[in-house]
């Protein structure tokens, strides 16, 4: 069976080339072609001795997604459709920035959480991405970026995984990933550059903290335990009482002083003055407790779809909102919407590519650079 290299964090690249007779050095050799220079061929590795080339073309191969398409936006924010098989796709979304270079990255096919806002998780759950899966995403887009760019410098300083699917519930292949991305060999990216997004998956909150913690970004959107429960249906398994703890349990290991707290603005159902206060009475210490828990909130404009029912808060109401935050000393920020003239802006991702005739109307009204086109 041939192993895709893309699978492998620099441990399990090293565990495969033990087992073909090598030393552990040489997985480092390779982990850097594959990542720092992007190599694909074998016979491009030329510090690797040819028979060890001339096993990995029997046992191995670097196999990255499939693009299926791209779309610029007009403020530079570029999506990629992939092809992840049986008539699914995953998106990619690099956001440009003038002091950093941010891709947002799908973890599964789908999403079985099934939050009301989320216009993918309208779509249900396909399968979880492999690490390969995962990690090509970041391979393509940052060599892709390179070649475009016409430079060798790092193009992609950021990592948010906020793409498609809740990561933690794809663990497994999750933490590898992540490994790649922060290692020295691979990507060389910040622990305080890697956001990981959950809608509080608990107790693999508490396991990243021991096994890989990143910056952690939750997916809040609610106040209340019989608001969240109607909007985030993982609510109901993991009460906000044991979110909060779990939050700050995993503030004794991230490289962040604080949670980032999502927060997605809908009109009326979660926007008002009431809700504004509630969140500082979660989150703010209480007379009688030691701590509360240390967060910066991001307020998210709402991108509506049909089947949510649920429609955008106006602008005057976020900024009010945000003001409420702000006063009782809690940093705010409103996120920027970018991409959404491509579909990509957050809660627009969608993967389904069964219906051919939908993607290619969606495609004809935008910006697109054909597969032919896409660098690889």
């Amino acid at each position: 069976m041939t192993a895709n290299l893309l699978d492998f964090d620099l441990g399990g690249l090293a565990v495969f080339c033990e087992r073909l007779g090598e030393k552990r050095f040489r997985a480092t050799q390779l982990f850097r072609w594959i990542h720092q220079k992007g190599a694909q061929d074998f016979d491009q590795m030329s510090d690797l001795a040819k028979s060890l080339r001339e096993k990995l073309k029997t046992c191995a191969q670097v196999q990255p997604l499939r693009p299926i398409s791209r779309h610029d936006s007009a403020d530079g924010t570029i999506k990629w459709l992939f092809d992840v098989g049986d008539g699914n796709a995953v998106e990619t979304v690099f956001i440009p920035e003038d002091d950093r270079g941010t891709l947002c990255i799908s973890s599964q096919a789908g999403c079985a959480v099934g939050c009301r806002f989320c216009s993918t998780g309208h779509q249900g759950f396909s399968r979880n991405l492999t690490t390969g899966e995962i990690l090509s995403q970041l391979w393509f887009a940052e060599h892709t970026l390179r070649q475009q760019f016409n430079t060798t410098e790092r193009v992609i300083s950021n990592v948010v995984m906020m793409g498609m699917g809740e990561p933690l519930q794809n663990y497994s292949a999750l933490v590898p990933a992540l490994r790649s991305m922060l290692d020295d060999h691979g990507y060389g990216l910040s622990r305080r550059r890697v956001t990981v997004s959950t809608s509080g998956v608990v107790p693999m909150m508490d396991r990243l903290g021991d096994d890989c913690p990143v910056a952690l970004a939750v997916s809040l959107h609610a106040p209340t335990d019989a608001l969240r429960d109607n909007l985030v249906p993982l609510n109901r398994k993991y009460s906000l009482h044991e979110l909060m703890d779990a939050c700050r349990r995993y503030l004794a290991h991230a490289p962040r002083d604080f949670i980032t707290f999502e927060y997605c603005m809908l009109d009326g159902v979660n926007d008002q003055p009431e809700h504004a206060q509630a969140l500082i009475d979660l989150v703010k210490p209480k007379r009688g407790q030691d701590e509360g828990v240390p967060c910066k909130f991001n307020l998210i404009p709402f991108n509506p779809f049909p089947a949510s029912g649920l429609t955008r808060s106006s602008a005057a109401t976020v900024k009010a909102f945000a003001a409420q935050l702000s006063d009782a000393g809690i940093i705010t920020t409103v996120r920027k919407t970018r991409g959404d003239d491509i579909d990509a802006a957050c809660g627009q991702l969608a993967g389904d590519v069964k219906d051919r005739t939908q993607v290619d109307a969606r495609m004809a009204k935008q910006r697109v650079i054909p597969l032919t086109q896409v660098s690889s």
